[in-house]
């Protein structure tokens, strides 16, 4: 098996016209308004919310950066999946406060919290996270899903890697230009169900394909099944004390994901990807009211939970295949001749399994899963840049703009976005791993977003001096990091003298430095905020927990019943599970 036969072709073909009508269809129904276009009419129910956030989530990181973790380091890299609890923070602490706003966007309401300036400093730094993350990774796993299925394609001198990530962005492009928030949701909540079902396949034909569960657990050891186990460095005990090495503390070694790191530093940047983050939030911000948009939070947590099964599983079954020598060609792909995984190809190890174990037909389905997710991923943040740039920038520019240009705008930005994106594939092409790179990146910029929005809600005393103070110091400081990485990344070879300054910077492991930021973070808007004058509390009414008002407590609590309570419970009990099982 391996080439993509006439019926898997043709499944590929209905989906693409499936997609293409669903998104004719959306983009047939007026936008007048920009609330229309940026927001889809905030008329959103909770099923198209969280199927929306699921699917804009599972996109190209995973199917090709998730499972190659799996292929690579086991089910360690489900510490990120398993924050699914973080939507419960979403859905009951921050969504009241965003709806109640009536905000556009995340930088939006930061300024109603804090000051304009705020504003504007949040959506610059968030546009150009989008670059560095979502846009260049979702065009860059596009190009490794063709080059695996159409390593052959050439065209004008292109290769299928660049084929296949242009291709993805035309189409993608299309429906997210025309139809805006609205045309996205709703393929999102199609391409959901496609990406699951294809996912699920895989899981089942390579469970088979190896022989099952227990004899995959053989094959792959213990420890790739060890939540725990893959993030203690070598040779070292897994205590609550600092990892030390021979001759110092150390805050950087060669380790995947020291526990310590997973414990302390991965919520925060899962805290303000799934609270404060535009790319995910504005499918809320979309919903009817508070209650639909906290039980869209919900059910996008519970489906949150899948990715530990039809992602890192596969993966973990890849590396057992290669390893066990049953699938030579996987084994040449993916073992060097020390019996190790090669990392930059393990980043194929789910658009391999789909070519190598999947039956016609079968096949064809699953990759319109990966297209699926490729391209609901970047229409969420096609949309979302978008409306940064268009509402945060353009509109302060122009406030007397029609709501038509407003909508051209966000066109126009959409198609600036993707090329800047274009450019940058280069740095993650030689970056460690796809996963890696991401995780990387979101360490540095995460911080001081989660600070502000955070400190702000629960902590009134806290201004617009302090705000600003903390975004500034820890931007700059996540922006200094990934400017000594980049070379690094670039240019092959490349490394700092050992023991120097710039080699310590580089080297200390990504989540130690983003807990760094944090810490400082915090001191500083407490700091500078309490050497200033407090804030005026009648301004801020209904944007802290200690300046609701008895109506607004009331309107929270009549917008949740016992069926939200309980299925926030049952996502709290399965995390708790997954958690035993794999410890």
């Amino acid at each position: 098996m391996g080439a993509l036969a006439t019926l898997d072709w043709i499944v590929i073909g209905l989906y693409f016209a499936v997609i293409a009508g669903l998104a004719w269809w959306v983009i047939r129904q007026p936008t007048e308004t920009s609330t229309d276009y940026f927001l889809a009419g905030r008329h959103l129910g909770w099923l198209i919310v969280g199927a929306s956030i699921f699917s804009s989530n599972i996109g190209s990181e995973h199917l090709v950066g998730l499972a190659g973790s799996g292929a690579t380091d086991g089910v360690a890299m489900a510490h990120y999946e398993l924050h699914a609890w973080c939507l419960l923070v979403l859905g009951w602490i921050m969504v009241p406060f965003y709806i109640r706003s009536r905000v556009f966007t995340m930088p939006e309401f930061l300024e109603r919290r804090f000051s304009p300036m705020a504003r504007a400093l949040l959506s610059g730094i968030s546009l150009v996270a989008y670059v560095l993350t979502k846009i260049a990774v979702g065009i860059f796993a596009g190009g490794i899903v063709f080059s695996v299925l159409m390593p052959e394609l050439n065209f004008m001198g292109m290769n299928s890697f660049w084929i296949g990530s242009i291709l993805v962005i035309l189409f993608t492009g299309a429906y997210t230009i025309l139809g805006g928030l609205r045309a996205v949701a709703y393929t999102e909540a199609l391409q959901t169900l496609i990406l699951v079902f294809g996912s699920l396949m895989v899981l089942i034909y390579g469970l088979d394909a190896i022989g099952g569960w227990g004899r995959l657990y053989d094959i792959a050891g213990e420890e790739m099944f060890n939540l725990w186990k893959p993030l203690v460095p070598e040779g070292m005990d897994g205590t609550w004390a600092p990892v030390l090495d021979e001759n110092r503390m150390a805050w950087y070694f060669n380790s995947n994901y020291p526990w310590l790191g997973m414990l302390f530093a991965a919520p925060i940047v899962g805290l303000w990807y799934w609270t404060t983050d535009q790319y995910i939030v504005q499918r809320a911000l979309g919903a009817e009211s508070v209650q639909q948009a906290r039980r869209g939070s919900i059910a996008a947590g519970l489906l949150k939970l899948l990715p530990v099964f039809i992602f890192i599983i596969p993966g973990i079954i890849t590396y057992a295949l290669a390893q066990s020598g049953e699938i030579a060609a996987l084994q040449q792909a993916l073992i060097d001749e020390n019996g190790e995984v090669i990392t930059q190809n393990a980043q194929a190890a789910f658009p391999m399994l789909v070519t190598h174990v999947l039956p016609v037909g079968i096949r064809g389905i699953v990759v319109a899963g990966l297209l699926a997710a490729l391209m609901s991923s970047l229409a969420g943040v096609f949309n979302a840049s978008s409306t940064l740039f268009t509402m945060d920038f353009y509109k302060k520019i122009r406030p007397e703009s029609s709501e038509e240009r407003l909508v051209w705008m966000g066109r126009i930005a959409t198609v600036v976005m993707v090329i800047i994106g274009l450019l940058w594939i280069p740095v993650i092409q030689g970056s460690r791993g796809l996963y890696d790179y991401l995780q990387g990146v979101q360490s540095y910029l995460a911080p001081p977003i989660f600070v502000v929005f955070f400190l702000g809600v629960f902590y009134k005393r806290l201004n617009k001096e302090g705000c600003m103070a903390a975004l500034i110091v820890g931007f700059a400081m996540g922006l200094f990091r990934l400017a000594v990485d980049t070379p690094v990344a670039l240019i092959e070879g490349f490394e700092y003298a050992d023991g120097t300054f710039l080699w310590i910077v580089s080297n200390i492991f990504f989540q130690y430095y983003s807990m760094v930021i944090f810490f400082t973070c915090v001191a500083v808007m407490v700091g500078v905020s309490y050497m200033t004058k407090p804030p005026d509390y009648e301004k801020i009414a209904g944007l802290t927990f200690s300046t609701l008002s008895d109506n607004d407590r009331r309107e929270n609590r009549q917008s949740w019943d016992w069926r939200d309570v309980a299925s926030s419970i049952m996502l709290c009990v399965m995390i708790v599970m997954i958690y035993i099982y794999f410890s």
